[in-house]
């Protein structure tokens, strides 16, 4: 995997291949979980030699973790999350698990007054997205690791083990690798998306939901524009891409501006075309018999990471730490990659899939190539005076200002 900024995806065409076979693989994750695949699978997590065990069981105690949806292996059979019971067992320390997140800003404006405070928010461990876990830390939101209780952290991805906003990576560890492009409803939209016009064709107007994370949002209408985003843009071409999404909105083209929960509406049928989340439409597939497009534009894509890291408030440091570590193991990584479908940033979990789901070893969607890139750009570091004039403009434009 090459760094993010200088590398590449291929055409659309494969992605929509791939996005295709992978929904198919999805259709048998149940059958994985509970049969000969899953007894492979439910193996590798069971004999994992996870380092820094012994510290994880003299942590005791309980962690709580608040994530995003559909962002956990889950076994519908059994209500439970498979990896997440397995560390329960082998540790000893009692995991709570919410789907608190569904956009970084709002769930960071709940939390933020007890941080301030230095009360407890509810959560030791929290998944923030890159630019959003910056604030963290720049905030004192978040604990500094204890690099020795996480010994799997060798196996973090070199080229997202020391990013600027925590280098070294003695705060935050990535969860997962994000893309995000335009998605449809096969059954309204047959012919598909290929780009940003398409998303915003008449035929379109008020059936169409763009994501609340201005990177992504903003992010893919400059691409379409013509502004790398991953070098520096001037305010101007900044305010463009703002503008068109305000026009957008008071002309009725777009319906609402959501974070995560844009999701229901494309099953319910309210919208028809988003600007949404790869890894979220794959789940949406398995849920829903496949009903659902994915692409990166031709005019480009974003790509991002979401972030594990305990809250400063945090009385449970060592057991979260234990967590941390038992999802850098790359069979517990690879397990959980087999299910989200999002980008998996650990070394030797491709082997590891290898005997949980082959068919999902050479999927670039989790495993990228050097190709891949050619269209995905990581969003370029904005100062604080940047940060808070493009939020603010954004919210603004989206009717929140």
């Amino acid at each position: 995997m090459t760094q993010m900024s200088d590398s590449n995806l291929s055409g659309n065409n494969d992605l929509l291949a791939q996005l295709e076979s992978t929904s198919k693989a999805f259709l048998s994750r149940r059958a994985l979980l509970a049969g000969a695949g899953g007894a492979a699978a439910a193996s590798m997590i069971n004999v994992v030699g996870l380092e820094g065990l012994d510290m994880a069981q003299a942590a005791g105690g309980k962690v709580r973790w608040a994530n995003w949806g559909l962002y956990l292996d889950f076994d519908n059979k059994t209500k439970k999350y498979p990896t997440l019971e397995a560390f329960q067992k082998k540790t000893g320390i009692k995991a709570t698990y919410q789907e608190a997140i569904d956009d970084n800003d709002t769930f960071t404006a709940k939390v933020s007054p007890q941080l301030r405070l230095k009360k407890d928010i509810g959560y030791d461990v929290v998944t923030m997205t890159e630019w959003k876990a910056a604030q963290w830390l720049a905030s004192g939101f978040v604990q500094k690791f204890d690099d020795a209780a996480i010994p799997n952290k060798k196996n973090i991805l070199p080229s997202l083990l020391n990013r600027p906003f925590d280098s070294g990576r003695h705060y935050s560890l990535p969860w997962a690798g994000i893309i995000a492009g335009i998605a449809w409803s096969k059954s309204a939209l047959p012919k598909g998306l290929k780009t940003l016009d398409d998303l915003f064709a008449p035929g379109n107007k008020g059936r169409i939901e763009v994501l609340s994370e201005m990177r992504d949002t903003i992010g893919l209408i400059m691409l379409w524009q013509g502004v790398d985003i991953s070098k520096p843009f001037t305010d101007t071409q900044f305010q463009k891409a703002v503008d068109f999404i305000q026009k957008k909105i008071k002309d009725g083209y777009i319906r609402q501006v959501k974070g995560q929960s844009y999701a229901e509406d494309l099953i319910s049928g309210d919208a028809v075309a988003v600007i949404g989340w790869s890894g979220d439409i794959n789940q949406l597939n398995l849920q829903n018999g496949n009903r659902f497009g994915f692409a990166v534009p031709e005019s480009g894509g974003t790509f991002s990471t979401d972030n594990l890291m305990i809250a400063s408030t945090s009385p449970n440091k060592a057991a979260a730490e234990a967590l941390i570590n038992y999802y850098y193991d790359p069979a517990v990584a690879a397990t959980v990659a087999n299910y989200i479908t999002y980008i998996c940033p650990v070394n030797g979990a491709q082997e590891a899939m290898a005997k949980i789901n082959p068919k999902q070893v050479n999927n670039p969607l989790i495993f990228p190539t050097d190709a891949m890139w050619k269209n995905l750009k990581v969003f370029r570091e904005l100062n604080p005076v940047d940060t808070a004039k493009y939020a603010k403009s954004f919210q603004k434009a989206i009717g929140n200002g």
